[in-house]
């Protein structure tokens, strides 16, 4: 029978929902929740962002493929985006770049995906209802247990209380040098002496960790789990609080006890996504889950304090409940989709954070200033 007649995959929603489509990649089964990301370039770079543990992802736009995948694009060694969703099978690789097409790639790191879905219908779904939890299956067969594929997305447990951080952290710290891509010579190493800064690893992007390199930063990345004892051994000028996974209440168990000591010295930090939450917590705020999140490379933040709106990159599916932030955290940077809380600093001290993503990996380069800032805040710090 041929693909057209016989569906090889299918997507099972928890409410009952199934849509059937063209399966690729790997083969086998997968449960997680389902969102959907708005932005029109960067597939590789979101499905091996690990802020996507435990997700499911629907691209909205829908040429998906034809830049293929190149291991430079890699935001850490293997995928961590449980699956896709397409409208349209992914098409051949049509870039100098590309090293390997997606199929092949989504195959070879055990990803399936699934095309020839509605995905218009899907994402309304999405607003109206919420992230729903999801059983994606492909058999080229096309053999499928729909009753059990549903049983199987209603009694998955959900993110909520999920520590994901640990999962995507890195085992044992070490060093980073390599800098941002760029004509013609592609990835460079900063040399010469530079800002020490310990980045906390909850699930950090390369490009994240290039970005502070480019900025003047020696890096030392340390686990998720590290200690404020342990940070504060590598003597830093600054501490960052990368991205990650999971509820930010959960991974805050051990991260906010550290947090507060490293505060409790003075030192500048910079905190971004699931790191501002955390950074939120630690100050005495609360987080919140999100009815479908932020994902995209084209959100519009206002900067409270310029007036200036950015876009945005953004991959988050809880939020910093603003009503909550205590005297002396400023709310510095807000959603104009939903009003939501996009950024804090503390009123009389270099400490700050974003909801979103400046490192640009997908996205627009709007918000690089952010990481110029942080080191400016540690040039100030030294001449003091």
């Amino acid at each position: 029978m041929s693909r057209q007649s016989k569906p090889t995959a299918c997507l099972a929603l928890a409410d009952g929902t199934i849509f059937l489509g063209h399966g690729f990649g790997a083969t086998g089964e997968t449960v997680a929740e389902l969102c959907f990301n708005t932005a029109m370039t960067g597939y590789q770079e979101i499905m091996t962002d690990p802020s996507y543990a435990g997700q499911v992802v629907t691209f909205t736009f829908p040429h998906v493929g034809n830049v293929g995948v190149t291991p430079e694009d890699d935001e850490t060694a293997e995928p961590v985006a449980a699956g896709m969703v397409v409208k349209w099978d992914p098409t051949e690789p049509s870039n100098w770049r590309a090293a390997s097409d997606l199929v092949s790639w989504l195959s070879a790191k055990g990803r399936i995906g699934i095309g020839g879905i509605d995905t218009r219908r899907l994402t309304r779904a999405i607003r109206q209802q919420g992230a729903p939890h999801v059983a994606l299956a492909h058999d080229p067969e096309g053999n499928f247990d729909i009753a059990a594929l549903v049983a199987k997305a209603r009694a998955w447990s959900g993110i909520v209380g999920l520590d994901l951080a640990k999962d995507v952290t890195c085992a044992q710290s070490y060093r980073w040098d390599e800098m941002r891509w760029a004509w013609p010579e592609g990835y460079t190493r900063r040399e010469g002496a530079g800002f020490k800064v310990v980045a906390i690893d909850y699930g950090a992007k390369r490009n994240i960790l290039r970005c502070l390199a480019s900025a003047g930063c020696e890096v030392t990345v340390l686990p998720a789990t590290a200690t404020a004892e342990e940070v504060l051994a590598h003597n830093p000028d600054g501490v960052f609080l990368s991205n990650g996974p999971g509820d930010p209440a959960a991974t805050g168990e051990y991260a906010v006890p550290m947090i507060k000591g490293v505060l409790e010295r003075d030192l500048p930090v910079f905190g971004i996504c699931l790191g501002h939450q955390m950074l939120a917590l630690a100050l005495g705020a609360r987080t919140v889950k999100m009815n479908h999140g932020h994902h995209g490379a084209n959100h519009p933040v206002k900067d409270l304090e310029t007036g200036k709106v950015e876009i945005t990159s953004m991959n988050h599916g809880f939020t910093v409940d603003s009503q909550t932030l205590p005297e002396g955290v400023v709310e510095t940077h807000v959603s104009l989709f939903d009003g939501s809380n996009c950024g804090i600093r503390l009123a009389d001290r270099p400490v700050f954070s974003v909801q979103y993503h400046p490192e640009a990996s997908p996205g627009p380069q709007d918000s690089y200033y952010l990481f110029e800032r942080f080191t400016e805040a540690m040039r100030a710090r030294a001449a003091a």
